[in-house]
């Protein structure tokens, strides 16, 4: 399975432009959208291209794309405008690919390292934004993975998107550089 992953785009019209060319040119079996995606949040600064009524509009664009499309809600997602999304979105959700278990979830009310409270089983994969890091490490038999942001990243990191394919969580940047790999032990 190829998975193309994204959050945080703060309602950054360049950013999901960004996200639906590399769809084309990748042709994902499945796009993964981890929430954050129309408001840039009270803490934020504005992202490039914000632009909350052409990103609720030119979301549609994705439907162009042949891949099955996920996307959960961050904490800044409001259902004002998750009402105006051409997609559903739901609180997190189970992808089960290549004998893994993720639960992509935007993260907010997941802690950083174990004891996870929810009934997330041992060798899960917790795919997850909030952050804006890039992340793909396995800490107590739980795998954290996280894209980083497509629009505000922190932490000192470049804008970025998460690639999986046979088993392996990548995270590039914008222009291409693989700045994060990672392969659970199964």
């Amino acid at each position: 399975m190829r998975i193309l992953i994204a959050s945080d785009l703060h309602g950054s019209l360049s950013s999901l432009h960004f996200l639906v060319d590399k769809a084309r040119e990748l042709t994902p079996d499945m796009i993964v959208l981890l929430g954050d995606l129309v408001y840039h949040g009270p803490r934020n600064r504005l992202p490039d291209g914000y632009d909350t009524r052409s990103i609720l509009r030119d979301f549609e664009t994705l439907k162009s794309v042949p891949s099955t499309l996920i996307a959960v809600k961050g904490n800044c997602d409001a259902e004002v405008d998750l009402d105006h999304l051409p997609f559903p979105v739901t609180e997190n959700a189970w992808i089960y690919a290549d004998n893994l278990k993720i639960f992509a979830s935007h993260g907010h009310h997941l802690p950083e390292v174990p004891p996870i409270p929810y009934s997330i089983p041992d060798g899960a994969v917790l795919l997850r934004g909030h952050t804006h890091i890039p992340r793909g490490e396995t800490l107590h038999d739980f795998h954290f993975w996280n894209p980083g942001s497509l629009s505000l990243p922190k932490g000192g990191s470049k804008r970025s998107y998460g690639w999986y394919e046979n088993g392996t969580f990548s995270v590039f940047t914008t222009d291409g550089q693989e700045v994060l790999r990672h392969t659970p032990s199964i």
